[in-house]
């Protein structure tokens, strides 16, 4: 029996954890992070405060709820824009620090990949004048780092798609009354919030799905898994609904915002000064980086020249020397 095709997504393969793993995942990086930045800072910053892994969530998430805001401005024409925006930011943040990247221009950054990657795309010009304090290179700077550290795994499978799915699996029912449109209306709102949580981390598409159904009409959800699950499949679906719920009404809406704004002072103070031009830390970092650059032209350089040599049409051993004319006795 062939797997679901989510199974081989590099969505499944690359982008699932168990809660555990996640948060240990989060603690390391900034753990990591804070002891790299602190032997960086100049003297007088030593007894900075940096930031713990809940607070660059909170950071993160405050970024993660402006993508709505933007792509309203943009009036983009699908949905898949900001949930592929919202997902590309909280991969990135899983393999990054916003110590080292502020949320701002990353979350900016991601939404401009995701238009492109969704076939929305908008000319970088007309979309950084329309973002206040935003130029073309504050997006374009961080395209690379952002695809790059995404994997450039840029395909999704989003809930919202998994959800009207599952609306229209819920007409062929038999013996169900007919179901309103404004139930599909209403579970779409709980998949939105779903985006701020981890939940398309820990859960699959359907399920998350499933949870934002049964949070508007808990026995329209129950009478559908019922049509396709019995037993211990059953019960193991309708306890991992009620997991994904939870975190959606728990942790599905945005950080206070003054809370946010304490935690963004921290972040400036505390930023990696490798990332701060002008700084001896960003000065030497670009040397060093410009000296690895330099290292890597010659040695192609090298290799150029070596392959030149080696195949040197002039100096073809498989050409046979000529050989000395016999001449006829007549001759």
């Amino acid at each position: 029996m062939s797997k679901p095709i989510y199974e081989s997504s590099t969505q499944f393969k690359h982008w699932r954890f168990s809660k555990e793993a996640l948060h240990a995942t989060r603690t390391s990086m900034t753990a990591a992070a804070v002891q790299s930045i602190r032997t960086s800072l100049d003297a007088e910053k030593s007894q900075v405060e940096f930031i713990t892994a809940e607070e660059e969530l909170l950071l993160v998430k405050l970024y993660l709820d402006k993508i709505k805001t933007i792509c309203v401005m943009f009036r983009f024409a699908t949905e898949d824009v900001e949930a592929t925006a919202v997902s590309y930011v909280k991969r990135f943040y899983i393999r990054n620090t916003v110590m080292d990247w502020h949320p701002k221009n990353v979350m900016l950054t991601a939404l401009f990949l995701a238009a492109k990657v969704t076939n929305n795309p908008i000319p970088i010009e007309a979309y950084a004048t329309r973002i206040p304090n935003t130029k073309p290179s504050d997006v374009l700077d961080l395209e690379f780092l952002v695809a790059q550290s995404i994997s450039f795994d840029f395909a999704l499978h989003h809930v919202h798609r998994a959800l009207y799915g599952l609306w229209l699996d819920l007409q062929t029912l038999p013996d169900t009354p007919p179901v309103s449109p404004q139930v599909y209306q209403d579970a779409l709102k709980y998949v939105r919030r779903s985006r701020l949580t981890d939940a398309e981390f820990i859960y699959t598409p359907s399920q998350i799905a499933l949870a934002s159904l049964s949070l508007v009409d808990s026995n329209l959800a129950s009478m559908w898994i019922a049509s396709k699950l019995s037993g211990d499949s059953l019960d193991n679906i309708l306890g991992v609904v009620s997991e994904i719920a939870l975190m959606i009404t728990t942790d599905g809406q945005p950080p206070d915002t003054e809370v946010v704004r304490l935690i963004d002072r921290k972040v400036r103070i505390c930023t990696n000064p490798a990332r701060i031009p002008g700084t001896k830390a960003y000065i030497a970092r670009q040397e060093e980086e410009e000296q690895k650059e330099q290292e890597k032209r010659e040695r192609k350089a090298q290799e150029i020249k070596q392959v030149m040599q080696n195949n040197d049409p002039f100096e073809d051993d498989s050409v046979d020397p000529p050989r000395t004319m016999m001449l006829d006795d007549d001759d």
